[in-house]
């Protein structure tokens, strides 16, 4: 199987550094494909211009770090996610990521003419993993602040375009728990890549 994965913090020695590794042992365990977008090191302009706007309407994107994230899309079954949440959402990089890789033309269309219900077009990709950490406790991220990873991404963006098989592993209070815990979240979080 091959695996893409987006990938978006800017320093090195972060958690989810670390989760980036124990996902790549997974993968290589079991002998999977993969390809790291890692839209720090990448460079990549998360801001949508004017000429991205007009591009979006007529479905043909013109950013060339796209239609490079284009190809190397078409080439996968899984698209996994890792990222920090900072101050409840994804950081610009990987906002910007969806605004302009999940884009019409590219990522899906529309299936009417009155551009109500859309269809994916890289149907190469099965499934849909997000891994992301915060210091929020969950039950405060799920009830005060309403799970705006889960609605903006999980729903608001992969099930709108028809992905059935989506997962969130969410590790939560990060910098508040055990060095233990987190050695035992990353060997679980292997294991669990290893199995697919």
């Amino acid at each position: 199987m091959n695996f893409t994965i987006v990938y978006n913090h800017p320093y090195d020695k972060s958690f989810c550094n670390a989760l980036l590794s124990a996902v790549i042992k997974g993968l290589e365990t079991a002998n999977h494909t993969y390809d790291v977008i890692h839209l720090d090191q990448d460079g990549f302009n998360p801001v949508m211009t004017a000429e991205d706007l007009k591009a979006f309407r007529d479905k043909k994107p013109i950013d060339p770090k796209v239609l490079e994230y284009k190809t190397r899309l078409e080439k996968t079954n899984h698209l996994v996610f890792i990222f920090p949440i900072w101050w409840e959402l994804m950081p610009a990089l990987t906002k910007g990521f969806i605004d302009k890789v999940i884009f019409p033309g590219l990522a899906y269309d529309y299936t009417n003419v009155k551009n109500t219900r859309m269809k994916p077009l890289l149907n190469n990709i099965k499934s849909v993993t997000v891994i992301t950490t915060m210091n929020t406790p969950s039950y405060l991220y799920s009830l005060i602040f309403g799970n705006a990873i889960k609605n903006a991404l999980l729903l608001g963006t992969f099930w709108k375009l028809g992905y059935k098989n989506r997962k969130w592993i969410s590790y939560n209070k990060v910098k508040m728990v055990s060095q233990e815990k987190r050695e035992n979240w990353l060997l679980k979080l292997e294991k669990r890549f290893s199995k697919l």
